[in-house]
């Protein structure tokens, strides 16, 4: 860790493909952490999914929203570095690149106040356009106001990837039991999420590999053994049972 990070909170990163127990995790995570000492939540994900599902529910407008952002979505996962979406569909992931950005801000506050982090996934650079990594390519051509907003967003990952884990636990699962968790995500989206998810290196962090379709008990026992190991080796104590 370099000076500029020495000052900081702990900070365990939970992520994994939907459906592979990640908010789960997180939650039992940040109980077990807070026996160590003051710990805090965040997810750091764009959640364009999630929002745009939300704006389904909306009246009169909603289910139109929701089509907009799935269709604008979509169309940048299947055309990245080919060419430059168009300028509404960098809008609207530029948009989600912000919350998450303000999320990553509201995180390390906490984290220079020493508090124990536990997060629900985590921006990478490994896989551009999945699994919260930069959803605009700086590579393709096309128009200029896409173009600095793709760079925009790449400084922006770049920036937030500098900080480097103390733990990622990675849950691991296989395509099935992945869609018979979440029906409502498309098959297709998720197989490319589990196909990348051996991929993630987060900046060099140290990754523990966790087997998702494991009961839930075993689960969060090794996810628990993980998270003792890293702050006990940080000078925490820990804690009587």
């Amino acid at each position: 860790m370099t000076t500029q990070h020495a000052e900081l909170g702990p900070l365990i990163a939970v992520i994994g493909c939907d459906g592979s127990g990640k908010s789960t995790v997180s939650e039992d995570v940040l109980a077990w952490a807070s026996r160590f000492g003051p710990a805090a939540a965040a997810h750091l994900g764009k959640q364009a999914g999630t929002v745009g599902r939300a704006l389904e529910r909306w009246p009169l407008i909603g289910a139109w929203l929701g089509r907009v952002i799935k269709r604008k979505t979509d169309s940048t996962r299947a055309q990245r570095d080919k060419k430059a979406p168009g300028l509404l569909t960098a809008l609207v992931l530029s948009v989600f690149a912000l919350r998450a950005a303000r999320r990553f801000r509201r995180m390390m506050a906490l984290r220079r106040q020493g508090l124990i982090i536990v997060t629900d996934r985590y921006p990478q650079l490994d896989v551009p356009g999945s699994y919260d990594g930069t959803g605009l390519s700086v590579t393709a051509s096309g128009n200029a106001i896409v173009r600095w907003l793709a760079r925009r967003e790449r400084a922006n990952h770049e920036r937030m990837t500098s900080y480097r884990p103390d733990l990622v636990l990675r849950l691991n699962v296989d395509l099935d039991t992945a869609c018979a968790r979440k029906p409502d995500h498309r098959r297709e989206l998720l197989a490319e999420k589990i196909a990348a998810t051996p991929l993630l290196k987060f900046n060099g962090a140290s990754i523990v590999d966790i087997d998702g379709t494991q009961p839930l008990d075993a689960v969060l026992a090794a996810a628990r053994a993980a998270v003792t190991q890293v702050l006990t080796a940080q000078g925490y104590a820990e804690p009587k049972h």
